[in-house]
């Protein structure tokens, strides 16, 4: 497993002093990106974060394996029931080692993933599904997400109708061992469960049952997975930023956001492969960093903007803003070394000028001309960019890239002083809907919702439209 980072256009020498990194900026940082690492060491130390861990669970990834060794042949389709951190680690396992399709790949079961609540879109993946032959994946740590309890009881009713009392063998639950309302139900119903640590927040596993179970059962290697993140994880542990690209990274992020006020981050991965894996980041750095408040009680509203961009087609829809543009971002490509399959062109030539330079060339050299092209127009326009290269795309490679996003965005939260393992944001919506809804407990949230909507009937009435109505 390599990979490696590229941050030469994120230095002043590249993209000038106003945008880019000084050497003195630098080596100021070094010191305190070396007191990040120590304190979030200490941190896990005291068991309050989870997810370095998870790779060396190999009690966990034995036991994932031999259920889906267990079930292998008796289905076509895994369905994932799951919101946010539950189903886009998932998402982005699959997109990366099977394709970026839901169909079945290499005589693998397919994975569909059930993450909105949309009707119509539950209607048209339900029709796509055969009862008999899906395995149901309902996933939860809190085990009262209403999004996914709401869709978990129309799948279940769904396997219900056409298995009756056999459906609970068709269903296998992730969530937290011995809480909550999935926990409960799994035990009394008979689902088989298992579990994610108290201590591994949703968006941070990807790496424990909840991304490696839909995995193993679509076919996938998850010891790879697991070898691949525990290499990434031995790195991650060093205080030489040569070595620790995650630290070196959050480092190189940390000032060109604070000092450069580069407050969007796009990443750009140069591979569809990796395109799941962007949203998956997308709700990571989010989440993680976009803050209120320091550890120290002191209103920041910290936060970076993520955007999710693809090579090379969003050259053709977003790089016109991002050349032109505010100059507020910092761009993070994604690249591939080497392709499975290289996509050669054919040598015939048709006589046009357009089409015969082409030929006898490759789609992978033509991906990697676009990503070289692009970073170095950006960097002619003054816009911070860096590289991570990833030698190929295989379950080591994926396991290790997703671990090292992981490091990074802790990191960076501990370079902050900001708590990047909680979400409050996401926590006060979910308690207005639990008002709106009617769940037994949330009747002061109800009261909370109505006075938000007495206020806008209020303002309604001032309405400058409304009166020249």
């Amino acid at each position: 497993m390599a990979i490696h980072f590229d941050d030469h256009n994120l230095r002043a020498s590249m993209v000038g002093a106003e945008h880019g990194i000084t050497g003195a900026e630098l080596r100021e940082a070094v010191p305190t990106a070396r007191e990040a690492l120590r304190s979030f060491r200490k941190g896990f130390e005291e068991g309050r974060y989870g997810f370095p861990s998870l790779p060396s669970d190999t009690t966990t990834i034995q036991a994932i394996q031999h259920y889906a060794q267990e079930q292998a042949g008796s289905y076509d389709t895994v369905c994932v029931v799951g919101i946010g951190g539950s189903a886009l680690g998932a998402w982005a396992l699959d997109c990366a080692l099977q394709g970026p399709h839901p169909v079945q790949s290499k005589g693998h079961p397919r994975l569909v993933v059930l993450d909105n609540i949309d009707p119509a879109f539950l209607r048209l993946a339900l029709d796509s599904m055969n009862p008999r032959k899906t395995l149901v994946l309902p996933i939860a740590k809190s085990g009262s997400t209403a999004e996914t309890a709401a869709t978990f009881l129309i799948v279940r009713e769904w396997l219900t109708v056409a298995l009756g009392r056999k459906a609970p063998r068709r269903i296998a639950a992730v969530t937290t061992e011995g809480k909550g309302d999935l926990y409960a139900l799994a035990v009394r119903e008979g689902y088989r469960v298992f579990f994610l640590p108290e201590n591994v927040g949703g968006r941070f596993s990807v790496l424990s049952a909840v991304g490696l179970l839909p995995a193993a059962l679509t076919g996938l290697d998850v010891r790879k997975i697991g070898k691949g993140a525990a290499a990434m994880t031995r790195l991650c542990w060093r205080d030489d930023l040569e070595t620790n690209i995650a630290l070196r990274a959050a480092m190189l992020h940390h000032l060109v956001w604070t000092r450069k006020g580069k407050s969007i981050q796009v990443a750009f991965p140069y591979s569809n492969q990796l395109w799941g894996a962007a949203f998956w980041f997308r709700q990571l750095w989010a989440e993680s960093l976009g803050k209120a408040r320091d550890r120290a009680g002191n209103l920041v509203h910290a936060g970076q903007t993520p955007v999710a961009a693809l090579g090379a087609t969003d050259q053709h829809s977003q790089a016109q803003l991002y050349m032109e543009g505010p100059n507020d971002k910092v761009f993070t490509f994604w690249a591939v070394r080497r392709f499975a399959d290289p996509g050669r062109i054919p040598r015939a030539k048709t006589g046009f000028a357009a089409f015969d330079y082409l030929t006898s060339q490759t789609l992978a050299r033509l991906i990697e001309a676009e990503r070289r092209a692009t970073t170095a127009a950006l960097t002619n326009e003054l816009r911070p960019n860096c590289t991570f290269t990833l030698d190929r795309i295989d379950e080591g490679h994926i396991g290790g890239f997703l671990q090292l996003m992981e490091f990074e965005t802790a990191f960076l939260g501990e370079l902050l002083h900001i708590d990047a393992f909680d979400q409050p944001g996401v926590e006060a919506g979910k308690r207005f809907t639990f008002g709106l809804m009617r769940r037994p407990g949330a009747k002061q949230y109800r009261a909370s919702f109505e006075e938000y909507e007495a206020k806008r009937a209020r303002a309604e009435t001032r309405s400058p439209a409304r009166a020249d109505a």
